[in-house]
């Protein structure tokens, strides 16, 4: 009799230690889903992993973001393409000789794009200010202008004479610093990642990229928001793309009702921005010179 309970015992014993093993490792497991999904602020792109031909790009100093225009993406896919983690090379001269495009290979949110030395990519320069909400009376930062120029990274004899061979192996470039109306040509920090670009340029400039004082602000104010309801639109008077010249900006009415900042449907290409601020991990970056 008491061996049968022994053995009754030592069931249920085992019986409970199962189900608390079982629990454990699914409070854990969803734990863990939890954190990364919390850690994982990149934009979701539907495009396959591969190589395409980059019609048009664009650099938004807000937040880092690349958003590159693609050519012949498979069908169902979009063909914008937008990544806070992309490295750059030259295209060589055989390269170019061969008539070889700027193009982009694409690992997930990871990218390398190769550029001919003429390829210009769209800056989008914000301007923000600290104001006070009259509704909360909480301190925020609204965007009260929005400006558009060019950035050729690898424009003239400049960037071959800095970096020589290192021109063709893919590194994180930051753009010069920025000046209105000013062609930026060249570049302001470039590492082979990001944080020795951001290094580089601080010790050309004194200071650290705008990109970056754009990311404290967003660290410490927890948002930042565009100054009309309607949003900001920018206009380039000439109509000018991303691989041409000119310059366009909008001026924004300040008011105390603001629409956080939102990324561009993936439909449009260097459209109006409006709606909820993305957050942005910081990644792992001096030299340049602005065309005058």
């Amino acid at each position: 009799m008491s061996k049968r309970i022994l053995a009754i015992l030592i069931s249920l014993c085992l019986c409970l230690s199962t189900t608390a093993c079982t629990t454990t490792s699914s409070t854990s497991t969803e734990g863990t889903n939890t954190s990364l999904m919390d850690n994982t602020n990149f934009p979701r792109n539907n495009i396959p992993d591969g190589r395409y031909e980059v019609l048009q790009a664009s650099f938004d100093d807000l937040d880092g973001q690349y958003t590159l225009m693609l050519l012949n993406t498979p069908s169902g896919s979009n063909s914008v393409y937008r990544t806070n983690n992309l490295r750059m090379a030259r295209l060589t001269d055989e390269q170019i000789k061969e008539g070889q495009k700027t193009y982009v290979e694409i690992r997930g949110n990871e990218a390398t794009m190769y550029l001919t030395p003429d390829f210009k990519i769209e800056y989008i320069h914000n301007e923000t200010q600290t104001t006070t909400n009259p509704e909360t009376g909480k301190q925020e930062t609204v965007i009260v202008r929005q400006q558009s120029g060019f950035w050729a990274p690898f424009a003239g004899a400049l960037a071959g004479e800095v970096l020589g061979n290192l021109l063709f192996t893919p590194q994180y470039y930051i753009p010069p610093a920025y000046s209105p109306g000013v062609p930026l040509t060249g570049f302001g920090g470039y590492g082979s990642t990001y944080d020795m670009a951001v290094e580089r340029y601080r010790s050309q400039y004194n200071s650290i990229p705008l990109v970056e004082k754009n990311r404290q602000v967003f660290r410490t104010a927890g948002t930042i928001k565009n100054s009309p309801g309607s949003g900001i639109t920018r206009v380039r008077p000439d109509g000018t793309k991303a691989t041409g010249s000119g310059f366009g900006a909008s001026n924004l009415k300040t008011s105390g009702s603001s629409s956080r900042l939102r990324q561009p449907s993936s439909s449009s290409f260097g459209s109006s921005r409006s709606g909820a601020y993305r957050a942005i991990p910081r990644r792992s970056g001096g030299f340049g010179s602005r065309r005058r």
